[in-house]
């Protein structure tokens, strides 16, 4: 999933894959996205972006297997 964030360095508007979708401690919400440079960027989101985020990462994650079963 991709996002709008403010690079403050650059001054200007970039768009990026979303790396991680966190909980404040306030009780809000975030994407965290990278830059070209490598720095860490932030944009705060709604609690409905925030899960949808989380759900449609939690429907298929590779290191979980994608919802296969393993057989011992």
């Amino acid at each position: 999933m991709k996002a709008k964030f403010y690079d403050v360095k650059n001054k200007e508007r970039v768009e990026t894959e979303v790396i991680e979708a966190v909980q404040l401690p306030n009780g809000g919400y975030a994407f965290k996205g990278k830059a070209k440079d490598g720095r860490i960027l932030t944009v705060f989101c709604s609690k409905a972006a925030y899960e949808s985020y989380k759900g449609a990462k939690a429907k298929c994650a590779p290191s979980k297997g994608c919802g296969s079963k393993k057989t011992k």
